[in-house]
């Protein structure tokens, strides 16, 4: 398997510490192809749903479901950037922020 940028994946994110995002959530590739393509991390930012987040700040972008293939719309925390190892993501993506 092999994740691509731009791509969202929900993946269980414990065990985490303090005011880290928990459970599984939806994470946006950031890290490019290249490093995707080697067995080694891939930094994400973490996403929640809309719902949760009732006002934009500019560390966060709000993407509609139109526009990410989720059921919901997601709010990316990009103040919370993490790097995950490959084994945590699914087989396939559940959302994409690139047009075919």
């Amino acid at each position: 398997m092999t994740i691509q940028r731009g791509e969202i994946y929900f993946v269980n994110l414990n065990p985490v510490q303090g005011k880290e995002q928990a459970g599984e959530c939806p994470v946006l590739i950031l890290s490019i192809d290249a490093i995707n393509r080697l067995p080694l991390v891939a930094t994400v930012v973490v996403g929640t749903k809309g719902s949760n987040v009732p006002r934009d700040y500019p560390t966060m972008v709000r993407l509609p479901s139109s526009e990410s293939g989720l059921p919901l719309e997601t709010v990316f925390l990009c103040f919370q950037i993490r790097s995950l190892d490959p084994k945590r993501f699914p087989e396939n993506p559940a959302g994409n922020t690139i047009s075919p």
